[in-house]
């Protein structure tokens, strides 16, 4: 007995042996890619239920995933990725014993957002497969499978738009398309004579035109008494959320918009073909973008409605001021880790982390999102970097470049000008409790604005998070508040 207990103790110790850390070899083959490959490969583990390819890490609950970027890969060699990957939120032999769904993305970064689900990426998955970061082994996985577009939503008085930008495609040296999804009013095929109004949306951030789906009806196309037609816009890029703000980083993403889509989409369908007729409105990355866009604009729209917006005022940037001394975006003048998020289901985010996370990702996370938008492009082609990503310190000179992007301060310099378009004209509301702590920003909006006797109406709700006042009463406030403006427009006068 004796014996065999010794024996099986040496088995046992020579397969631990034999296993070794935990380690990806991965191959892909010609018929997914020709190859070869130069970018970064991913993996990621989960131990969700298999409901489709993981898009991204959760930011609340983020679980291991892997990158590593790689030069002149080829279809069928093999590649290793092993403990000295990047890796967030736990190196790769520190992942924690249990059963993981595993993916394996090749990014090929065609033009969408997720580094994992970007139509053209070749990724390979394991099911629900055993895993130790320290005995772990090496597990195969081959690539064989093709991320595909998704297929567009077929809904009752839902169309979708597809324009070529020439300015976008000469920008990028290659094809780049806008996408929109029109919203038609239940009128619009029986009363052929009629130009209907229209209200453009952008979506926050992860969101796109598919978004259109769910804006069928009042309080979206029926505004009041009024019938109008509701556009969801694509604001999604490789970096990001573009905002539709020209940018070094990103192209001339506002100008593609004003000058190309809206004129096709308004020559395609009866809607808008004045600034009177057109409102402007969003959430979150969609409410910054909205109202930048009133902002910059404000000869193309005739009204905004921004909730929850990013960043307004550089002062308070979720709770930062980007242009004081010894600015980080780390740790604060206590030396105490910044929050980047309150609490929510019992865990906040703060920056170092989410920092890391997204040095991983490598691309499409919001803060590199800000980057891309803000930054003036480096000489190694990519956007100048705000912070030290060890340190978290800020660079001065990145912070005073991001100036122009600053809607508060841009309102302040600028209100002589375009007070007679934009008063009455402004709706910005936010929760007290923002979860991303958004509200600061939009209450220095509002002392500005209150400063310059401006008539414009920026609403903090009392205890509302980051969405929870978007309910339906609220809906309809803004529905009737936008038929006011389309009025008063209409009338030529002030709403």
């Amino acid at each position: 007995m004796r014996w065999i207990c010794i024996l099986g103790a040496l088995l046992f110790s020579q397969t631990t042996w034999a296993a070794g850390p935990l380690e990806f070899e991965l191959a892909y083959g010609t018929k997914e890619f020709p190859g070869p490959f130069t970018g970064r490969v991913y993996v990621m583990l989960t131990k969700g239920a298999p409901r489709g390819l993981m898009s991204g890490p959760d930011w609340f609950n983020p679980e291991p995933f892997f990158a590593m970027d790689v030069v002149g890969w080829k279809a069928g060699e093999k590649l290793v990725l092993g403990a000295g990957a990047r890796s967030f939120p736990v190196t790769m032999p520190e992942v924690p014993e249990g059963k993981y769904i595993v993916q394996a993305v090749l990014d090929r970064n065609l033009g969408g957002r997720s580094f994992a689900t970007s139509p053209g990426n070749v990724y390979g998955l394991l099911p629900p497969t055993q895993l130790s970061g320290k005995d772990g082994g090496k597990i195969s996985l081959t690539l064989d499978q093709v991320w595909q577009e998704r297929a567009l939503p077929n809904v009752p008085g839902v169309q979708f738009a597809k324009v070529k930008s020439k300015l976008l495609s000469d920008f990028y040296n290659r094809e780049v398309f806008l996408r929109a999804g029109v919203v038609l009013p239940a009128g619009y095929n029986q009363n052929p004579q009629i130009i209907y109004p229209v209200v453009y949306e952008v979506p926050g951030f992860g969101g796109n035109h598919l978004g259109a789906a769910g804006r069928v009806g009042a309080p979206f196309t029926r505004l009041g008494e009024t019938e109008a037609a509701w556009v969801v816009l694509d604001p999604d890029c490789p970096n990001g959320h573009h905002v539709f703000a020209d940018s070094q980083n990103n192209g001339p993403c506002g100008q593609a918009l004003i000058e190309e889509l809206i004129p096709e989409l308004e020559k395609q369908f009866r809607i808008g073909r004045s600034r009177g007729a057109r409102l402007v409105t969003g959430h979150s990355s969609g409410g910054w973008s909205s109202l930048w866009l009133q902002v910059r604009y404000p000869d193309t729209f005739g009204g905004v409605w921004s909730t929850a917006p990013d960043p307004v005022d550089f002062r308070d940037f979720q709770r930062i001021d980007l242009n004081a001394p010894m600015a980080n975006l780390f740790f604060d003048q206590a030396g105490k880790l910044r929050d980047l998020s309150r609490s929510r289901r019992g865990k906040a985010l703060n920056f170092r982390d989410f920092s890391r996370m997204e040095d991983v990702m490598g691309r499409g996370g919001q803060l590199g999102s800000f980057e891309a938008v803000f930054s003036q492009r480096g000489a190694d082609g990519k956007p100048v970097k705000l912070w030290d990503r060890s340190t978290g310190v800020i660079d001065g000179r990145t912070s005073q470049s991001w100036l122009p992007y600053d809607i508060a301060r841009r309102l302040d310099e600028n209100w002589r000008q375009l007070e007679p378009k934009l008063n009455g004209r402004l709706f910005v509301y936010c929760g007290t409790a923002d979860t991303f702590y958004l509200d600061g920003a939009v209450i220095l909006l509002r002392e500005m604005l209150e400063k310059k006797q401006a008539k414009a109406l920026v609403e903090m709700i009392p205890d509302a998070d980051h969405g929870s006042f978007l309910t339906r009463p609220f809906r309809e406030k803004m529905a009737r508040q936008m038929e006011k403006v389309l009025q008063a427009n209409r009338e030529g006068a002030k709403p």
